[in-house]
């Protein structure tokens, strides 16, 4: 298997706690410091990327978390691999976190998920942007709903709990874990600490748990 070059860091959370706003101010960070980055997100910007993107409220359960996991594939293929061979910092905004999160609010068990997902290249780090349902639901209220899981009223709580769920998920499989609560942080106060938090190189973050903060 190909040893990575550069580093990969995913950011993930529910709607509403800045990941967008933070994802742009890390990466201006790490560009700032002479570090050279490639900021991406997911559904990605290729062909299955934008069909799962449009037809997300349409195509629902394990035929949604199929073709996410198929851009999943493909998006690691033919752009996050290539930029880490580069040397490149790889910033992605939503990865495996939001799968099993996101996937499980649409009834997919996380077994299935998993599994689904066995081959996919994991983060050096991984980073889980929370607040609390109230902050939430008031930002979402204010940005306007993205997709079916935000017009719920009763998802931001549901996605807190199944966010910290997938953080243990992903120590147990030996990926670092950084939770941040947004509540009253600013974009760039968030980036700094994530920065803070990255690998020198990749693998080099420790295994051992990140403490919450």
């Amino acid at each position: 298997m190909m040893q990575k070059a550069g580093r990969f860091v995913a950011l993930d959370g529910p709607g509403g706690v800045g990941k967008s706003e933070t994802v742009a101010a890390l990466v201006d960070l790490l560009r700032q410091r002479g570090t050279t980055v490639h900021a991406t997100k997911e559904p990605s910007d290729s062909a299955i990327g934008r069909f799962t993107r449009a037809h997300a409220d349409q195509v629902h359960g394990h035929a949604l978390a199929c073709l996410v996991a198929a851009d999943r594939y493909n998006h690691t293929h033919t752009e996050i691999r290539p930029h880490l061979e580069l040397g490149e910092t790889v910033v992605c905004d939503r990865y495996l976190a939001s799968t099993l999160v996101v996937q499980r609010l649409d009834h997919v068990p996380e077994d299935f998920l998993l599994n689904l997902n066995a081959d996919i290249l994991l983060p050096d780090l991984s980073v889980i942007l929370t607040a609390t349902p109230q902050t939430i639901r008031h930002r979402l209220a204010a940005r306007g709903a993205h997709h079916r899981f935000e017009r719920d009223p009763e998802t931001p709580a549901r996605e807190v709990e199944l966010y910290d769920h997938a953080a243990r998920t992903l120590r147990g499989m030996g990926v670092p874990v950084l939770v941040i609560d947004t509540s009253g942080t600013t974009p760039r106060e968030t980036a700094a600490r994530i920065a803070a938090a990255m690998p020198a190189s990749p693998g080099s973050v420790t295994t051992d748990p990140i403490e919450t903060a």
